[in-house]
């Protein structure tokens, strides 16, 4: 098992990407922490993920429940090995119509709330440890309609992964992004900001021009967050792991 005995903390590990991961994660050998907002959500991951599990509720956005998170970790489990920064939201809106509160909210979660996760970790996580920050496979390259501050803040994590492993560097740990193309995850439901039958319609048409000519899993993402946490990837610093079915290296798949 290429985890066995690792300590491993997924934020958002309650849903989509990052229960399949924790599970995988799990079936693997680590002890598991997840950070969820929803109460009901959270027990229900802990449940499926398995005995002995932490689940903790809080969110990104607040400092105080990041400290908690890895304060509770480290003394049910000891220090982190590999930490998955999967929390984030998507919510689009065109240029002109955009609030300053839907910046915030957007900006809080997927940049200040991945930043500050590494931050609040550091005295926790084991030298040698795999951080995993997760970016989107087209989002932050491409000049895409009402994905304005989404696209920006996911540059920003993309970023994040260069200058945090050359400052952690010391302590030889690495920090690595995880850009997943469309997945079938709970987010697909989810408001984002469009109108119901606009959002599908957009849904199908990216489907529909992925190369391989369907969605993702959350389980195909699970097994690339995988590689990254294990020693299989342990020359791999800095980089971007891109899974999206060939879609932003091939294009239309025509």
């Amino acid at each position: 098992m290429k985890l066995q005995d690792k300590v491993a903390v997924i934020t958002g590990g309650n849903s989509g990407i990052g229960l399949a991961t924790a599970k995988l994660f799990k079936e693997n050998g680590a002890k598991i922490a997840i950070l969820g907002r929803d109460r009901k959500s959270l027990d229900e991951a802990v449940r499926q993920i398995g005995d002995g599990t932490l689940g903790v509720q809080g969110d990104v956005r607040n400092l105080k429940d990041l400290e908690r998170l890895f304060s509770e970790t480290t003394r049910r489990f000891g220090s982190i090995d590999v930490l998955v920064v999967n929390a984030g939201i998507a919510k689009f809106s065109p240029l002109a119509e955009f609030t300053e509160a839907l910046f915030d909210e957007i900006c809080d979660v997927n940049f200040k709330g991945a930043f500050f996760t590494i931050q609040k970790s550091l005295p926790h996580l084991r030298d040698g440890a795999s951080v995993i920050l997760v970016g989107a496979a087209d989002a932050d390259k491409r000049g895409l309609p009402l994905q304005s501050i989404y696209s920006a803040t996911k540059a920003a994590v993309r970023s994040l992964a260069r200058t945090i492993s050359a400052e952690l560097l010391p302590r030889h740990i690495r920090v690595n992004v995880l850009s997943p193309g469309m997945t079938d995850t709970p987010i697909l439901e989810r408001d984002v900001g469009l109108a119901s039958g606009f959002r599908d319609k957009l849904a199908e048409a990216i489907t529909g021009i992925v190369p391989l000519r369907r969605r993702g899993t959350p389980e195909e993402m699970a097994k690339a967050m995988l590689y990254l946490a294990s020693a299989d990837s342990e020359y791999v610093l800095g980089a971007e792991l891109v899974v999206d079915g060939g879609f932003s290296q091939i294009g239309t798949g025509a």
